[in-house]
């Protein structure tokens, strides 16, 4: 196979293809340079055509709290009392900038996963876009 762009979903699969053949050529062989320049070509296409979508900040905040092993009461620092902690993470209450600053900062979470638009539980996506101004209004409180 010729190295060429990835343009169209045929040349994704044959790239791919290609790259289950080379995967674990050496690095610095012929066979381990071209891997390297699939690999980016893939990359690069897959980012454009199939883009994964940040995780739910409550998803991503659990996530690290089970690698952390932490429990709620961990976070309260970070977020505020077991009340505003409880309201987080039962999606009635968004978080604030100053909770995404720490939460970052002190968990290494992912500023794109923490400021992503959380799911809200039980209410139409498309309602809740109708009022921006009830959404944003929240954003005010911390």
């Amino acid at each position: 196979m010729e190295i060429q762009p990835v343009r169209t979903e045929e040349d994704y699969d044959a790239a791919l293809e290609e790259i289950e053949r080379l995967w674990g050529a050496p690095e610095g062989t012929p066979d381990g340079d071209r891997l390297d320049v699939l690999m980016v070509l893939v990359e690069n296409y897959e980012s454009k055509h199939h883009p994964i979508d940040p995780p739910d900040p409550i998803a991503a905040i659990e996530f690290r709290m089970e690698q952390m092993n932490l429990t709620r009461k961990d976070l309260e620092p970070l977020i505020g009392s077991r009340g505003r902690v409880s309201e987080v993470f039962n999606r009635r209450r968004s978080l604030s900038l100053p909770m995404i600053r720490r939460l970052h900062q002190t968990l290494h979470i992912p500023l794109e996963s923490l400021v992503h638009e959380p799911a809200v539980q039980g209410t139409n996506p498309d309602l809740r876009a109708s009022f921006p101004m009830v959404r944003d209004a929240q954003d005010f409180q911390d």
